[in-house]
């Protein structure tokens, strides 16, 4: 089993910069310090478990969560992952601070620099597909706060991990569910949150190109956005039917399921057409009781409550970093008959 003695020597530095690298101790050059954990993982580099646990009780490890703050139910029930796994922590002397923002660049960095201000050891977080977010989770990983994106990821940022969906695999997914559930042509509208949100343009992204091979019957009509509001979400199905009365499939790539079914129903389209959506909620679930929906994808939203806090607690502890980049959740699929 390699030591920290074999590290050190491998990387040129002394015993005490290998120990601050890998319990995230003090400052260390970012250079010296990746070279150092590239190093522990050559090596498979596995600290004393027990002695971690009795470090990880004296050390007092506070980790922050930014969730967004919106109508969703999905978020009410990662919520209830992060407050499940914080109560797990307590008992190792570490504290969960949450913070719930609306889906704004702006809000979001005023949550983090709180959380800095709280001087917090480890940040989950939500993230908007923003430069200056992607900027902010560099600069935080260079002092050596480490950051695991949830539900949605963002783009050559130095996040430590992600959890959540495949959003690609999940938008291939609903495609494949309304191609299986429709006949002739087939004109779709979408319904989703933000284009600011990378997990709602890759569902998008990921529907049209499974779509791609069935081109000659099935039509993306129009994309409307909601920001995962329900009232919005609301007026803007409506309007989809008001102007393209043609519509006879929808596809929900974010929030705003309750207020789009709630417009299905007041147009008295329910059962007439095909729509697909996220998350099992206890509204989802009378929708699709209701024919109103077809099929809904479950995204397992208490893995993405608890897990971050998992890997973030388990590097800062032992320094190890998470054994994958993605820890994606599965792709569950309910109906009717299943929900």
């Amino acid at each position: 089993m390699a030591t920290i003695k074999e590290i050190a020597a491998l990387a040129g530095v002394s015993r005490g910069t290998v120990d601050r690298v890998l319990n995230n101790r003090g400052s260390v050059n970012a250079a010296t310090a990746g070279k150092i954990r590239e190093i522990a993982k050559a090596l498979d580099y596995k600290p004393n478990k027990a002695g971690l646990a009795l470090a990880a009780q004296k050390k007092k490890v506070k980790l922050g969560v930014i969730l967004f703050s919106t109508d969703n139910p999905f978020f009410a029930d990662v919520l209830k992952g992060v407050n499940e796994k914080a109560g797990d922590l307590a008992g190792y002397n570490c504290s969960v601070l949450v913070k719930q923002i609306p889906i704004n660049v702006d809000a979001q960095l005023h949550a983090i620099d709180e959380l800095i201000r709280d001087e917090v050891n480890g940040i989950a977080l939500a993230p908007q597909n923003d430069d200056r977010i992607r900027v902010r989770i560099n600069q935080l990983y260079e002092q050596g706060i480490p950051v695991v994106t949830l539900n949605t990821d963002i783009a050559n940022s130095m996040r430590i991990a992600y959890v959540g969906s495949n959003y690609a695999t999940s938008g291939r997914t609903a495609a494949g569910l309304l191609r299986l559930m429709t006949h002739d042509t087939v004109r779709i509208g979408i319904i989703t949150g933000s284009s600011d949100i990378l997990c709602h343009t890759e569902r998008i992204a990921g529907f049209t190109a499974a779509l791609n091979p069935y081109k000659s019957r099935m039509h993306i009509v129009s994309v409307a956005e909601t920001h995962d509001d329900e009232i919005e979400s609301y007026e803007q199905t409506c309007r989809l039917f008001r102007e393209h009365p043609e519509i006879n499939a929808l596809f929900f790539a974010a929030g705003g399921v309750y207020g789009g079914c709630r417009a299905i129903s007041s147009l008295g389209l329910a059962g007439q057409l095909c729509a697909i959506a996220y998350d099992k909620a206890d509204t989802t679930q009378r929708f699709l009781q209701e024919g109103i929906l077809s099929a809904v994808i479950c995204q397992q939203p208490h893995i993405q409550g608890k897990k971050p806090l998992d890997l973030l607690f388990n590097y800062l502890t032992s320094g190890e970093l998470p054994d994958r980049e993605h820890y994606y959740t599965a792709v569950d699929i309910r109906i009717f008959e299943n929900i």
